[in-house]
Parts: structure tokens; C-alpha cells; sequence
């Protein structure tokens, strides 16, 4: 059996970008790694190749943040006038909304996600994210005040307080949702008039590389954008380069732990949205048909390579057996085939290596004593194809319920009253998301106001927009993406003084 994408109903734009041979951005313009090291990029339904890329080195990063470096100190960029800077940015999101049926196909074969949900996210929402931070360019502001100075009776001075760019955004994204988090990053930095140098991983790179180019036909300077493709070393130097101003990451908590003691010693700002173990409250109340199929998306959504995925299930007793039932139901219904299969509801997982390590959690659960409910095992085909597993049985403190696994496998547990399972919904590491179902709103502000997160979701789950921040507490970071908080964390803050 092979479940393989049909290359076939690939349109030109996407084609265009596939079955090559590119180089990094530097520049505005294509560059081979010094070294003429290459990575190949691969389909997750076959495990062939789809392109290639330069495996950059530190030597590679120097130029490229050397680069953004000038660029920023370039009046092209920074002299732009703040509604000149929002034109740009709402030009190349019309280039990227023109181009979203190529970018999601594109998205698709990299990264094995359905072709519905690379439309829907990774091209669409990064439309929106690109439109709503084109217009924080003008909204941007500081302070004006009369100051007191009282060890001074006689003078008189006012005080004002001035944003300023940070300067050079140092960004890695990773392989799951690689363009949206990739504009993610790149959006409020070209808000605020920072320069980026983006390192997607080195598994999906495809997408960040045709949005650089995107953002020299958008009129964006050259060397206002970057794209360095490659791996570990890459990624360490950029984040240790000292002509980087503040680094952006999304991906692992061991690698943001390891980030952030970098970039501490060095005292730049840092952005980490690092790893989850989202906790899903069903209470006794709950609109169970909602629940079910909330629940149940909550983790099978992106085939659960989600930082929010909604991964450790707590439903009352009273429901439990029926919830769980429901959920099962529904993996077990799944259609598991290729992404640009419209009529697949599960495609593969990134990659094989992957998809084993998600498969030995389940295993592990089984002989450590849990019960499996459904799937949980691996299709006998060249993808890297899985069944998603429900789980019931484990221990609070068993890896299926504590590790971030990243991938569809529920872990499913009872509780009787909702403030004695509270300690229990918090007893992990990890603060990303949290959702609720409930027709109570006091049940529902009970429980955010008690569980450890940062967002937390009221029947609804892993719901984003470009108007909210979002961040993990605990182990899932520091700092936020989107709304406001996040473009201003493109910001430093001058104080003027004046004396009259």
C-alpha cells in the first residue's frame, strides 16, 4: 500500500517552487552554503525527495545577520515613514494572498499537512497577521508629560518617551506550522522597523524562502529579510551572533532553555513559545456533542504536532465513558491518506523518526499497565502514517501524561468535583493552553482563574487571532506573539528630558 500525494493537481506557482534545487536569502538574493553542503527536502508520504537546500554554517549566518545589520542602520528602511512601512506590509500580504493555493500545496508536500489546513492557516492567517501588524505601524506611539523634579522647585521640564526598533530579530520556526510562524515573527518586526533573519527548520523551508522573495517584490529593501537554511549549527550561531538584537524562537523547551541562557549572558531580549501539555476540562455541565467533537480536534488537529494540542483529557465521571467513547469514535473514523487528498482527514507525520518516537509512547503506556482504547500503531506503508491512539488507565505522573509527545495521543482521565482535580490539571511543567467545556461562565472563570496557563479556551479550543497575545507560563516560555503585546516586543523604550 502506498498513500502518496498526487503531484499532479499541483498548480504552476507550486510546482515552481518544488523539484529544485535553491539557495538560502541573503541579501536579496540567492546564495549557495559556503561550504556547498546541502539538505534534501523531503515528503512525508513517501519519504522522497521534493527539493534541496543549503545546509548554511556560521560562516553563512555571519553574512546574513551582517546584512540585516546594515540594513537596519540604512535610511531605505528605517527612514521609511510610518504609513510608507504599513503600504509595504499590506502589499506583500496581497503577494502572499495571491499566492496562497501555491504556498499551501507547497506547505503540504513539505510538511505532510492536510491541503484544507495549510490553506486555511498557513496561507490565509498569515494574510491576516501581515494585514493587522501593517497597521500597528501607524498606531505606534509614545508619551508626552509635565515632570516634577522636586529637588528642582525652580525648573520647570517636560519628559517624553520615544519607541525605537530593537533592531535585528534573530527568528527560528519550526516544521509544524512552518509559514504562519515564520510571519509570526517576521509581521511585527517589519511593523516596528526591525530587520529579521529567519531560520525555518530544516525540515520546511520551502515556504520561508519563496516569502522572502515575495518581500523584495513587496518593495522591502534587500536586507531587510533573510532566510538562512540548515540545522543546529545554523541555528546556535545565529542566536550567539553579537549584531543580534533580540531572538525569536518556537520549538522544543530543551532548545528555548538552552536559548535562553544564551541570551541572557548576552542581555538581549528574548521571545520563547516552547513545548505543551494542554489540559481539556470537561465539567459535569458541559454541551457533551460540543465536547466530544472539541475534544477530540483538540488533539487530532494538525495530526498532533501542536504545541497546544490538547493532549491530557479530564471529564467528569458521570460522562466519562460516553466522552471517551465519542472520541474514539471519531479517531477511529478518521481518513488517513495524503495531504493533497481533499478527502484525507489525517495525513502523515513529518517523518518517520518522528512518527516511531510517537508510537513508543504508546507502547510504553501499554506495558506500563493503561488500557488502549484505539489506534496507536503505524500503517504499513512507505509514509510515515499512524493511527491516533485514546488512551485510558495511566498514571498522573506516567510519560503519556507529563511528556510532550507531539502527536495524536490522548491520555484520558476521571475526576468528580472540578476544584479537587485542579491540582491535577497543573501538575505538569508545561502552562500553554487550557480549555474548558461548560454552559456556566462562574464554572468557567472558577477555572481560569485557578489553572496554569496562558490562554485558556471556553468551549473552544487551540482558537487563535491576531488581536490576542499568545504565550506559555511555567515551561512553555516567555513572552508573547500577536496582539499588541507582541509588536511592542519589537520595541525598546528612549526617554527625553527637557529642560525649559
Amino acid at each position: 500500500m502506498t498513500l502518496a500525494n498526487d503531484y499532479g493537481v499541483l498548480n504552476e506557482g507550486a510546482r515552481a517552487l518544488l523539484y529544485r534545487r535553491t539557495g538560502m536569502f541573503l541579501d536579496g538574493a540567492f546564495r549557495d552554503a559556503a561550504s556547498g553542503k546541502t539538505m534534501d527536502v523531503v515528503d512525508p508520504t513517501t519519504g522522497g525527495v521534493v527539493a534541496n537546500v543549503p545546509d548554511a554554517g556560521a560562516g553563512d549566518v555571519e553574512l546574513a545577520v551582517r546584512s540585516a545589520h546594515r540594513a537596519f542602520r540604512d535610511t531605505a528602511w528605517s527612514g521609511l515613514r510610518p504609513h510608507e512601512r504599513e503600504a509595504v506590509i499590506m502589499k506583500l500580504a496581497a503577494l502572499v494572498e495571491a499566492e496562497a493555493d501555491a504556498l499551501a500545496q507547497v506547505e503540504t508536500v513539505n510538511s505532510g499537512k492536510l491541503i484544507g489546513n495549510t490553506r486555511a492557516f498557513d496561507a490565509d492567517f498569515s494574510v491576516h497577521v501581515l494585514r493587522q501588524a501593517a497597521g500597528w505601524a501607524t498606531r505606534l506611539s509614545g508619551r508626552m508629560m509635565e515632570l516634577a523634579v522636586p529637588y528642582m522647585p525652580n525648573a520647570r521640564f517636560t519628559g517624553s518617551t520615544h519607541p525605537r526598533p530593537v533592531g535585528v530579530i534573530g527568528a527560528i520556526v519550526p516544521w509544524n506550522v512552518p509559514l504562519c510562524m515564520a510571519v509570526f515573527k517576521l509581521a511585527p518586526a517589519l511593523a516596528t522597523g526591525c530587520t529579521i533573519v529567519i531560520k525555518p527548520a530544516e525540515r520546511t523551508p520551502l515556504t520561508a524562502l519563496r516569502l522572502a522573495e515575495l518581500c523584495i517584490e513587496a518593495g522591502i529593501p534587500a536586507g531587510v529579510v533573510n532566510v538562512v537554511t540548515g540545522g543546529a549549527t545554523a541555528g546556535q550561531a545565529l542566536v550567539e551572533h553579537p549584531l543580534v538584537d533580540k531572538i525569536s524562537f518556537t520549538g522544543s523547551t530543551a532548545v528555548g532553555r538552552r536559548i535562553g541562557a544564551s541570551a541572557g549572558e548576552r542581555l538581549i531580549p528574548f521571545c520563547l513559545e516552547l513545548g505543551g501539555k494542554s489540559p481539556v476540562v470537561i465539567a459535569p455541565d458541559a454541551d457533551l456533542e460540543m465536547a466530544i467533537s472539541g475534544a477530540a480536534w483538540a488533539i487530532l488537529g494538525n495530526h498532533g504536532q501542536n504545541c497546544c494540542a490538547g493532549s491530557r483529557l479530564f471529564v467528569h465521571e458521570n460522562h466519562f465513558d460516553q466522552v471517551v467513547e465519542g472520541i474514539a469514535q471519531i479517531a477511529a473514523s478518521l481518513v488517513i491518506g495524503p495531504g493533497l487528498d481533499p478527502a484525507s482527514t489525517m495525513g502523515p507525520m513529518i517523518s518517520h523518526e518522528h512518527r516511531d518516537r510517537v508510537v513508543s509512547y504508546v507502547e510504553q503506556a501499554r506495558k506500563d499497565g493503561a488500557s488502549l482504547i484505539t489506534g496507536g500503531d503505524p500503517l504499513s506503508d512507505d509514509g510515515a502514517y499512524m493511527h491516533p491512539a485514546v488512551i485510558v488507565g495511566a498514571g498522573d505522573g506516567s510519560p503519556v501524561a507529563q511528556e510532550e509527545i507531539f502527536g495524536p495521543v490522548l491520555t484520558a482521565f476521571r475526576f468528580d468535583d472540578l476544584d479537587d482535580v485542579m491540582p491535577r490539571v497543573n501538575n505538569s511543567q508545561y502552562g500553554l493552553g487550557a480549555s474548558i467545556w461548560t454552559r456556566d461562565m462562574a464554572t468557567a472563570d472558577r477555572f481560569a482563574d485557578k489553572v496554569e496557563a496562558g490562554t485558556v479556551w471556553i468551549n473552544n479550543h487551540n482558537t487563535l487571532d491576531c488581536a490576542m497575545p499568545f504565550g506559555g507560563w511555567k515551561q512553555s516560555g516567555f513572552g508573547q506573539e500577536l496582539g499588541e503585546e507582541g509588536i511592542r516586543a519589537h520595541l525598546k523604550t528612549q526617554a527625553r528630558i527637557v529642560r525649559h
